[in-house]
């Protein structure tokens, strides 16, 4: 039976453990924006040694690259990216330096659950398609580093009651898994 809670960010060990698989989660305060490029920009500064654009610790990252905004918006449509395209990156983010949550679609590789579940993570799937709608939960946003990339410079967002769906929690568990199991026949 899933549950619904309210965040905020940064989220924290207690918020994480707390979260199934299948939970919903009304996710408010910062996030900020990464996909690939950007995600490889982040470890390159790790393995340098160097200091990162943001605090990881405790911080969720949305992997999408939003359209240009209408005037007097703060954002374009805001879906999420697939997220297998960070997999070779997230674990290093979160055994490194703390990242606590990923928001994307579908699914993750095993080292990304094991990251998440070795140092309590969670991965959070949001709607593809509802970008347009997910935008009206995003309050201000504003670039941070890397606008040489565009639509996947890193964005610093304030949302409030952003929309998500745990599908991998920090017990190993995948919503994927789960789901496809329930109406397996055996």
């Amino acid at each position: 039976m899933s549950k619904t809670y309210y965040l905020t960010t940064p989220l924290s060990d207690s918020d994480v453990e707390q979260l199934k698989s299948g939970d919903i989660v009304y996710l408010s305060g910062t996030i900020y924006t990464a996909r690939d490029a950007a995600h490889k920009k982040l470890v390159d500064l790790i393995n340098d040694g160097k200091e990162l654009p943001f605090e990881i610790e405790g911080s969720v990252i949305y992997f999408v690259g939003p359209t240009p905004p209408k005037p007097g918006d703060p954002i374009g449509s805001a879906g999420p990216t697939t997220s297998y395209r960070m997999d070779s990156y997230s674990p290093i983010l979160i055994r490194q330096k703390g990242l606590k949550g990923m928001i994307g679609k579908g699914k993750r590789n095993q080292e990304v659950i094991d990251a998440c579940k070795e140092c309590k993570a969670i991965y959070f799937g949001a709607t593809g398609g509802a970008g347009a709608l997910l935008a009206r939960q995003i309050k201000s946003a504003e670039v941070i580093a890397y606008p040489e990339l565009g639509p996947e410079a890193i964005r610093k967002l304030e949302v409030v009651d952003f929309p998500l769906t745990v599908i991998n929690d920090s017990y190993g568990q995948d919503l994927y898994k789960i789901g496809r199991e329930q109406y397996e026949v055996k």
